[in-house]
């Protein structure tokens, strides 16, 4: 490329770096920050987010961009070159309709209700938390109002981790979708053979639950020189680059399967990054091509292989070392029907399979209806408490376990959810893939040899980066786009195997 381009990527390298810079302080913020930093953590926050906005859309940036596309006019429309112009110019116009000002203003704001949320959980308070989340609320609304006109006022926040995407076309999943998962829960409920899962409630010492999952992630091939994994109050991923890719996971003394799964779950999300061609590097493309194909990668890690009687074959006894007097005496068969026992639950990160969708479904309705102002915040718990009882035939009995439980909020990420339940359809579309062209699989996982899977992950979704937007990416690897199929066969074949249906 030409003296042009290489400018543009250094322009575009530093709007990166402030970006990566504001991440490392988030990092800190939910792991190791004293709570008295929060208020200067707000407003390092909303400096770096100000400033960063304000070198992606400025004058001098534009030129460089329209100057790079003149160098890139002539080249394979497939190249890296292309693509990262392809993305950043989507990118820009989208973002020069957005004042810096409320760019830092926003990120300010987030990181106080970030604190502000963990204290209100901490206590099951959502008085507490209201006048926060009614200012994010607010303010989602003001950065929707910047791209009208809109088919709907959900849209352009959801466009922002899956692009391209309308609320109508989730709603159509969903609807499509809610009945399927709900005969199939009902049907378990009914005729299914019992399981019993009460061997996960009792005293698990906290370094042994992490000892395990270090075991098992650094098996997946989480590699640890890029890499590091601490705690915090709600499990997350973050990249500060490609050398640079860290997990936090959250363990529960008394229940097993939150720690354990958490784990490979955040693992997932990294190894698609750690995956990444390092050509991308410092790009808007050094990262997962939309929220939805991340979140196939950890659930897949997490659900299609941690679930999996093959895993388990492999990784038992080990547990069983960790754990002697807890499982020494239970049976392998015993152990996996119990991982994968189906029954409604309050927590979103705990539910089964089975259910886990149902948890969405109601996210993106109450988010629907805030944004829409059809809901106030202020009967936010009381409508919530309502659809748990529609949708999972539950109550929540606190906040804590209710509406206080998700931190996305606190974040400002509305729009964010429907990727969860996506995530699941194409994992189990990719997954059908994977079986095809790796016939062993099974008996590879059951030796603990993952390098294969790995492999093929890398060579057909990791590398890309953002490089190609979903819909074209899943037509590359599975020659169709999204599809709810494949993962309405995976839940009827486990679960019917596993109830005796």
């Amino acid at each position: 490329m030409g003296k042009a381009y290489d400018t543009f990527r250094e322009l575009l390298g530093e709007v990166f770096d402030l970006n990566a810079a504001a991440a490392v302080l988030s990092w800190d913020q939910q792991t190791y920050m004293p709570p008295g930093g929060n208020g200067g953590r707000a407003m390092q926050l909303s400096t770096l987010g100000r400033l960063a906005h304000q070198r992606f859309v400025s004058e001098e940036f534009h030129q460089a961009l329209l100057a790079a596309a003149e160098d890139v006019r002539r080249a394979d429309p497939e190249s890296d070159e292309a693509r990262i112009l392809r993305r950043v110019r989507r990118d820009y116009e989208k973002q020069r309709k957005v004042p810096s000002a409320w760019v830092g203003e926003f990120n300010r704001v987030t990181a106080i209700a970030q604190q502000a949320w963990e204290r209100a959980k901490e206590h099951s308070d959502f008085a507490a938390f209201r006048p926060h989340l009614e200012t994010v609320v607010g303010m989602r609304r003001e950065y929707a109002d910047f791209f009208t006109p809109y088919e709907n006022v959900y849209d352009p926040l959801l466009d922002d981790f899956e692009p391209g995407m309308k609320a109508a076309q989730v709603r159509s999943v969903f609807e499509d979708l809610r009945p399927k998962q709900v005969a199939l829960i009902r049907a378990i409920q009914e005729r299914g053979k019992p399981v019993d899962d009460r061997l996960f409630h009792r005293a698990y010492d906290i370094q042994k639950q992490w000892d395990f999952g270090i075991e098992v992630i650094r098996g997946f091939g989480y590699d640890f020189e890029r890499g590091r994994q601490d705690k915090s109050a709600h499990p997350f991923t973050t990249s500060f680059g490609l050398g640079d890719v860290r997990i936090t996971t959250r363990f529960i003394p008394d229940y097993l399967p939150t720690g354990m799964f958490g784990t490979m779950h955040e693992a997932g999300h990294a190894l698609y990054e750690q995956g990444i061609s390092t050509s991308l590097d410092r790009t808007p493309l050094a990262t997962g091509t939309s929220l939805a194909i991340h979140e196939s990668q950890s659930r897949m890690w997490e659900n299609l292989v941690g679930r999996s009687r093959a895993f388990w074959s492999a990784y038992y006894p080990s547990l069983q070392a960790q754990f002697p007097a807890e499982f020494g005496k239970v049976k392998l068969e015993e152990f996996y029907r119990s991982i994968n026992k189906v029954e409604p639950s309050l927590i979103r990160t705990e539910a089964d399979e089975a259910t886990y969708n149902l948890h969405i479904m109601l996210r993106f309705e109450i988010e629907l209806a805030l944004l829409e102002r059809r809901l106030p915040v202020a009967d936010l718990p009381e409508v919530w408490n309502a659809k748990y009882r529609e949708y999972l035939g539950i109550t929540p009995p606190d906040d804590a376990q209710g509406v206080l439980q998700d931190i996305h909020w606190s974040f400002g990420i509305l729009g964010y959810f429907p990727t969860y339940a996506l995530g699941n359809l194409i994992a189990c579309q990719l997954w059908e893939k994977i079986q095809q062209d790796l016939p062993d699989l099974d008996a590879r996982i059951e030796r603990k040899d993952f390098a294969p899977l790995l492999d093929w992950l890398r060579r057909n979704i990791h590398v890309h980066g953002g490089k190609y937007d979903p819909e074209e990416l899943l037509q590359r690897v599975t020659g169709s786009g999204l599809q709810a199929a494949p993962y309405e066969r995976y839940l009827q074949r486990k679960f019917g195997e596993i109830y005796q249906l």
